[in-house]
């Protein structure tokens, strides 16, 4: 069965480019100009992954994420933005995108990210993960204590990994390896923004786990104080 992904980029040559990639790579592809056209599609089919600019005309990509995260839906979201949009790029991941793309970029670059989104979402179902007073859901992407909160891909593979390594401290470069897995355009503050993400998610369902640690060291999962 195909892969299913709805492109939403109001750059008509980007747009067609990128929908000619996907296609020749297998995927099929719904594609549409302006951030209301995305929100119609995705009230009306079903998709393995959604890939929005930001910068659309009549509603922006942020504004179609929002909704679909209110929604529920899980769909994995990359978010292509222009490298000026940095605090852009911050509130989309604030806002459950899954991962983000700097424009310029190259089709294999692209290529790369959705293979690497869609393989993860779909591994991952069925998956659980207990640790104190927290659990991990796979098939919901959820963190929960006394409360409940989705979590982005990213943010998933790292607490994951974090769960998976009670006890132990992971260095910085350890996780660039293990969770990014060599991306480009990652880089240690990256996986201080996230560890950062986490310790609010974990604040956000009252839980007393906390992730020790200081910027640019090593990160360990510890139950704290009740």
């Amino acid at each position: 069965m195909m892969i299913k992904i709805l492109l939403a980029e109001d750059t008509r040559d980007l747009n067609r480019a990128l929908t000619a990639v996907l296609e020749r790579n297998d995927f099929e592809v719904d594609a549409v100009f302006d951030g209301e056209a995305a929100s119609e599609m995705l009230g009306t089919e079903s998709y393995d992954m959604i890939i929005l600019d930001i910068m659309m005309p009549k509603k922006d990509g942020l504004a179609v994420l929002r909704d679909l995260r209110a929604q529920n839906i899980l769909t994995p979201v990359l978010l292509l933005t222009a490298r000026a949009e940095v605090d852009d790029r911050v509130t989309g991941l604030d806002a459950g995108a899954d991962d983000y793309l700097t424009k310029p970029f190259a089709m294999q670059e692209l290529l790369a990210r959705v293979r690497a989104l869609t393989r993860r979402h779909s591994a991952y179902s069925g998956e659980e993960l207990v640790y104190a007073d927290i659990r991990l859901n796979a098939d919901r992407f959820e963190l929960s204590s006394q409360n409940s909160v989705r979590l982005s891909i990213r943010e998933f593979e790292l607490m994951k990994t974090l769960m998976m390594n009670v006890g132990h401290e992971l260095d910085t470069e350890y996780l660039l390896d293990h969770v990014w897995e060599h991306d480009p355009e990652a880089n240690p503050e990256a996986v201080w923004l996230y560890i950062s993400y986490l310790r609010g998610k974990l604040i956000a369902v009252n839980s007393r786990t906390v992730i020790s640690g200081e910027r640019g060291g090593s990160f360990c999962l510890e139950e704290g104080l009740s």
